[in-house]
């Protein structure tokens, strides 16, 4: 019986082998060579070789800059994440260390402004009751961060779909959008490149070195037969109001005799220059 596990166990470990080797890369994850990058996941461990097993040479803070010297082909995925290991060199005082760091514990955005940096990455993926399906669903969570210099000064974190998600991320800095005691406003985006693939649109304010997630807008569409768009309109917007913002969504599917179908809806948030609520 034992001789017959043995044989068992030997044919089972190449095919999980050649699983792992079968993952593929999230496109938010496609680091360039030769450019420099930041780590986003606290404490990020840096390993002597690009794989799990490896020997922890190091660890790095959030907002540590590293340079990417070459895209490994070894891939590894966690959860709803996947990423190439990538091999870095780094600076820690007047020590220059290389060693190879996963690709999903790096920004996938980062942006500076008023001598702070706002990070932008992927932390982990959850199992997520679905109210569509009734079921238990992977969901990957997003993060902001504000940091002054290694201090951490604020962060929020917020959904952001699953895998078949993440072929490609922006992270950009807006104007206050004319909202009161508001410094600026972040915007992060995720999304996939299929028809009936979602993308996400994460807006944040800055206020007073405090991060404030508004709800997340979803977008998604399939051709010319149905989408679902989501919007806000701001006080500096075209039909903007004062002191407040905008939600608009716009739906449109066709029926079996190609006619269009659209709803709408909208509604308001006030805001009071420190907090929302709906009107």
């Amino acid at each position: 019986m034992k001789t017959l596990w043995t044989a068992l166990l030997l044919l089972i470990l190449p095919f999980f082998s050649a699983q792992e080797n079968e993952a593929y890369a999230d496109g938010v994850f496609g680091f360039e060579e030769n450019k420099s990058q930041k780590i986003f996941t606290d404490w990020t461990r840096i390993r002597k070789e690009p794989n799990v097993q490896a020997p922890v040479v190091d660890s790095l803070q959030a907002n540590q800059q590293v340079l990417i010297l070459k895209k490994e082909e070894a891939i590894l995925r966690l959860g709803e994440r996947g990423a190439n290991w990538y091999e870095i060199s780094y600076q820690k005082g007047d020590m220059t260390s290389e060693g190879y760091v996963w690709g999903g514990n790096l920004c996938i955005g980062y942006r500076n402004k008023n001598g702070y940096d706002f990070l932008f990455g992927l932390s982990k993926t959850i199992d997520k009751k679905s109210k569509e399906v009734n079921a238990i669903e992977k969901q990957n969570i997003a993060g902001i961060k504000v940091m002054e210099g290694n201090m951490l000064v604020d962060e929020v974190y917020f959904d952001t779909g699953k895998g078949e998600e993440l072929s490609y991320a922006t992270f950009n800095i807006e104007s206050s959008h004319k909202l009161q005691n508001v410094a600026l406003t972040l915007k992060a985006l995720v999304s996939g490149e299929a028809c009936g693939i979602a993308s996400y649109d994460q807006y944040v304010l800055v206020k007073d070195k405090k991060l404030i997630a508004l709800p997340q807008l979803m977008n998604v569409g399939d051709a010319d037969v149905f989408y679902h768009s989501e919007q806000y309109i701001f006080p500096n917007d075209k039909g903007g109001i004062p002191d407040a913002f905008i939600f608009k969504m716009e739906e449109m599917e066709k029926d079996d005799k190609d006619r269009e179908k659209k709803k709408r809806s909208s509604k308001t948030y006030l805001w009071n220059g420190s907090s929302y609520r709906l009107k």
